[in-house]
């Protein structure tokens, strides 16, 4: 392209295929960044179909054939494709088109069949999950230039090869690096204004054999679902009803009426004051620059408040006022901590990836004598000794999401109460996986390694099972916060020692 408003810095070569100019249409491979707007990837794929003067396809598929496929989380991304179908609906030279896989494999083809009428494919350049291993087998199959967008936080993905052993490290990056990237947010609406060739439709052969979501399957409904082999168990989410409308709204909602109440409440369990951004950011319905955004807006911030020199410090470099500083230390630090780590890292998911004193301690101690054992089912179902792990358990399994700062202490008693620490990753991952909603996100996966010493260093004094590892308590955790309506509201009648 002769120019494009996206930085070169987002945007990745996934295949050495050339660019076909007389293609049909650009064709848009929406697998992450689930939103019509403040998207890198979308904004790519107009540019180029304006330059080539070619329609724009939009192709949103939901694979079943993943690990943890489940009624939950169908229901939230097909949410969200609703609210995506009325967004591009009525777009000139746009076309649409959300799939939903009915059986395993049924899929397979469509985008290989789109892509050889295209002029070139876009995808968003998400690091964790399948989605890499996806990208990567279609950049061999497809026979024009495939080009993968990273629109997943404010510092480029790319940015840096360092591999970041802490947040303050990152941090600190994160000081010296921000501000040339603070120029360079995604448009709120890469479509406005754009004129392209008409296409009305995707092509008959196309329809006829990857027909489009059904409208009760864009509703979200539980019975939508019921033929497909996925997970039944994991209900649809009561609380949490996906797709960038939703998520534009709980933002609004949080900065208007939370966000001074953040960083005195975001710890208590009953509290409303943390955002509950995470599985919105995790699908892609939100985005981080918008999100940072709006936050400016409503501080009235600019780039010039920012410190001139970097500190690492966790408060005072931006210049905002103090709530606004610790939401965005989440928002940015810890969130694109995670990012960093797993697009460097494929073993990201492995113990083996532990910093070297978490694995010598936890090796150390992996024979110790462990006064309570639990199995992974019973872990699940919350049947153990402790009311206030259950109600986090339980919490969980309802409704697909749990209190972050219980989230911690949720861990560390896996790890106290399975065979070793091995094994207590494998459950903390099962588990998160399973009914999170943001779960399988390079987040999640920073908080269940922090468990076991990832971004952490060695405590003392040393103690049995955990070693150096930084230890947590039920009894502590309910000295800190107030824990006694949340256990009532959550516990159940599935504790052991009820």
């Amino acid at each position: 392209m002769t120019h494009s408003s996206v930085p070169e810095l987002r945007i990745r070569s996934a295949n050495r295929a050339d660019l076909r100019p007389d293609g049909e249409f650009v064709l848009y491979w929406m697998i992450a960044n689930r939103r019509p707007g403040w998207n890198f990837s979308l904004q790519w794929a107009a540019d180029l179909a304006v330059e080539l003067g070619r329609p724009l396809v939009v192709l949103e598929p939901l694979r079943i054939g993943y690990r943890w496929a489940s009624d939950r989380i169908h229901a939230f991304v097909a949410q969200g494709m609703a609210d995506n179908l009325v967004a591009f609906d009525g777009i000139p030279g746009v076309v649409y088109h959300p799939y939903i896989e009915p059986t395993a494999g049924a899929g397979r083809g469509l985008l290989g069949a789109l892509a050889g009428r295209a002029c070139a494919v876009i995808t968003d350049d998400f690091p964790c999950f399948f989605l890499p291993r996806m990208i990567a087998a279609a950049a061999e199959t497809v026979d024009v230039s495939l080009q993968a967008v990273d629109s997943n936080g404010l510092l480029p993905l790319r940015q840096t090869d360092r591999v970041f052993p802490s947040a303050h490290t990152f941090r600190r990056h994160l000081h010296k690096s921000i501000r040339p990237h603070l120029d360079e947010f995604p448009k709120a609406d890469p479509l406005k204004g754009l004129k392209l060739p008409a296409l009305q439709a995707l092509p008959d052969d196309v329809l006829e054999r990857w027909p489009a979501a059904t409208a009760e399957q864009l509703a979200g409904k539980a019975a939508a679902f019921a033929g497909l082999d996925i997970d039944h168990d994991v209900a649809p989410s009561k609380l949490l009803h996906g797709g960038h409308r939703a998520a534009a709204r709980l933002t609004t909602e949080f900065l208007k009426s939370r966000l001074g109440r953040y960083p005195d409440e975001r710890n208590q369990p009953q509290s409303d004051a943390a955002s509950g951004l995470s599985p919105y950011l995790h699908f892609g319905h939100a985005s981080a620059h918008a999100v940072f955004s709006s936050l400016t807006e409503a501080e009235g911030w600019t780039p010039e408040q920012l410190a001139p020199k970097p500190t690492g410090s966790r408060e005072g470099w931006w210049g905002m006022s103090p709530a606004a500083e610790a939401f965005v230390d989440e928002l940015i630090t810890w969130r694109e901590v995670g990012y960093n780590f797993t697009s460097k890292r494929a073993d990201y998911d492995a113990f083996e990836s532990l910093p070297d004193f978490a694995l010598k301690t936890l090796r150390e101690h992996a024979s110790d004598d462990r006064p309570y054992v639990y199995t992974p089912a019973q872990l699940d179902r919350g049947e153990t000794h402790d009311r206030l792990w259950n109600a986090a358990q339980n919490q969980l399994v309802r409704e697909g999401r749990m209190h972050n700062y219980l989230r911690m202490l949720w861990g560390k008693k896996i790890l106290e109460w399975s065979p070793g620490p091995e094994e207590a990753l494998e459950v903390m991952i099962e588990l998160n996986n399973r009914y999170a909603l943001d779960g399988r996100n390079p987040n999640s996966y920073s908080g269940i390694f922090w468990v076991l010493g990832r971004y952490d260093r060695a405590w003392g004094p040393e103690r049995p099972i955990f070693g150096k590892i930084r230890y947590m308590s039920s009894d502590n955790t309910a000295r800190k916060v107030k824990v006694k309506e949340y256990v009532e509201q959550y516990a159940g009648a599935n504790d052991l020692f009820a």
